[in-house]
């Protein structure tokens, strides 16, 4: 007979972890392509846990040559910015792409720059100089410049909102050709020249938006200024500065979309507007509109991120729609083809913030493990007979209410752990003390740094109790069951895995409900993974 310890089945399924996480424990490499479709949902180009942005940016520009696929790249690029909702990462790429394919660039740049924040994010990466130049190319300057020609006037003002870079300095070095009067005397408003230097254009051909805000920053009484915001469809940004009192406030948070009532409802309350009942009622319709959250493309953790940092005197009434709200931005959570097991890792590495480390003022409040809990707790909600276990060094026993709202679930949840990590609890504490309950998988939500704990013959431990979680659903069902799956959810951008890639197991990163219909789509038998969602692209 052949040597069962070197010729033994279970030990080629289990595969031998060869590398090791940043953590320090065993784990299992991704493909460049997969390592590079994980930073692009993930990386915010700040330090995390375990690496720094530095780190972040030369790992990106090394997958991009070993991958070596422009179009590939172009697809990534579009998933990043319009399914993973991305910001920082599908602009470098766009950068990275300008380089190696400026045809291919042209195809997908006004899709990846959707607005005028991810056009000033992409222009201060060029002019860094961390992509090779301090310039913009020929093929780069003529997709500023047909942006900035096609975008509208709206459009164009929401993209004059902030600092270093302005966009005076995208117009300036882009130097687009105004196809007209009014064009023209935009662009010398928006960069203060005087007027002498907008000829042929006068003042008298600035947009209608533009004289409006000229004549509310200069209005001289409330009364005034609440008549011009009333026909003013501008960013409140642009207003904030000037505004005049609580009717003016009024006036404006009337004209504000849901995303920046959300974002602004504590300034709201101190400048009165939250006193006066019916203004209440209104925020409150608008924060919980469907048809808004949708078309916004919202976090559903940003819900979370809004009712964590409410005002404690906050009117319930705003507080029940922030809650309405999350519910709504997770609606598309599909059902599962069954109960699942869901590991919640709640260890000291998810403490840190979802966005990584921005410096002092900049550093969101929002730590990976209120972004798993929320994620955890969606899935629960729309599939109630799954059971989700916490753990970090432990594995927590959660009695939760899978009908309560996905606002309380997730804080209830993100409260447990804080130790170190070991991923192969919640399977192992199902396989001991669930063995007899029937699932249709797991799904993993953790940064995948598991450095406690070891698997059977070179493994992880996650494979070795997966192998065992297969043989129990084996044995109650038969082998003529579908194939249990492990899903292996990663939120930061790290290129390792305690699973590696196969039939029955899914690697995906990112933090969008996007995420929810790929799991959606592996449970039920669709064997597309991370990376063919990416390729499934139509540029």
């Amino acid at each position: 007979m052949a040597n069962k310890s070197l010729f033994n089945s279970v030990r080629h399924r289990l595969g031998r972890a060869s590398v090791r996480n940043e953590a320090g424990g065993s784990a299992y490499q991704l493909s460049p392509r997969h390592q590079l479709a994980q930073l692009a949902a993930t990386g915010c180009f700040n330090n995390t846990f375990y690496a720094d942005a530095r780190a972040q940016l030369d790992t990106l520009r090394k997958l991009v040559d070993q991958v070596d696929d422009n179009v590939f790249l172009a697809k990534l690029a579009v998933y990043a910015r319009e399914r993973a909702f991305m910001k920082d990462m599908p602009a470098a790429l766009v950068v990275l792409l300008s380089t190696r394919d400026p045809r291919l660039l042209h195809r997908v740049f006004n899709r990846v720059v959707d607005n005028g924040r991810v056009l000033r994010t992409l222009f201060q990466m060029v002019r860094s100089g961390q992509f090779g130049r301090t310039s913009l190319s020929s093929s780069l300057q003529r997709a500023f410049q047909r942006w900035l020609n096609q975008a509208s006037v709206d459009r164009l003002l929401s993209a004059s909102i902030g600092n270093d870079p302005q966009l005076r300095d995208v117009l300036r070095l882009a130097r687009p050709t105004p196809p007209d009067n009014s064009r023209r005397a935009l662009y010398g408003w928006l960069t203060h020249k005087d007027v002498e230097k907008w000829a042929p254009a006068a003042p008298a051909d600035l947009p209608l938006e533009v004289r409006s805000l000229d004549r509310f920053r200069t209005a001289t009484s409330p009364q005034t200024q609440v008549e011009i915001v009333r026909d003013l469809s501008v960013r409140w940004d642009l207003l904030a500065d000037a505004a005049q009192g609580v009717s003016v406030w009024k006036a404006i948070a009337r004209q504000m979309g849901p995303q920046a009532l959300r974002m602004n409802l504590n300034t709201l309350k101190r400048q009165g507007v939250l006193d006066d009942p019916e203004m209440v009622e209104y925020i409150a319709q608008r924060l919980q509109d469907r048809k808004e959250i949708i078309r916004a493309r919202q976090f559903p953790y940003q819900y979370l991120s809004a009712y964590l940092n409410i005002d404690p005197e906050m009117p319930y009434q705003i507080s029940r729609a922030l809650h309405e709200a999350a519910e709504i931005a997770c609606g598309n959570v599909p059902v599962l083809s069954g109960p699942v097991v869901i590991g919640l890792d709640t260890s000291g590495s998810m403490n840190s913030p979802v966005t990584g480390y921005r410096g002092h003022g900049g550093t969101t409040r929002m730590r990976c493990v209120d972004v798993a809990a929320l994620f955890a707790a969606a899935v629960l909600r729309r599939n109630p007979d799954s059971v989700v276990i916490p753990f970090d060094t432990r594995a927590y026993h959660a009695n939760v209410d899978p009908g309560d709202t996905i606002l309380s679930l997730s804080q209830r949840l993100s409260q447990f752990g804080g130790g170190g990590t070991n991923c192969a609890l919640p399977l192992q504490d199902v396989n001991t003390r669930l063995r007899d309950r029937k699932f249709a998988g797991c799904v993993l939500i953790s940064d995948n740094e598991s450095w406690i704990g070891h698997g059977r013959w070179g493994s992880t431990g996650v494979m070795t109790e997966w192998e065992t979680f297969v043989k129990n659903q084996y044995r109650m069902r038969g082998h003529n069951i579908a194939s249990p799956k492990l899903v292996c959810i990663d939120i930061q951008p790290y290129g390792t895995t305690q699973a590696p890639e196969r039939a029955d197991i899914l690697n995906i990163g990112g933090f969008s409900d996007a995420v929810f219909q790929v799991v959606s789509s592996f449970l039920s038998g669709d064997a597309s993974g991370f990376v063919r969602e990416v390729e499934s692209v139509v540029l």
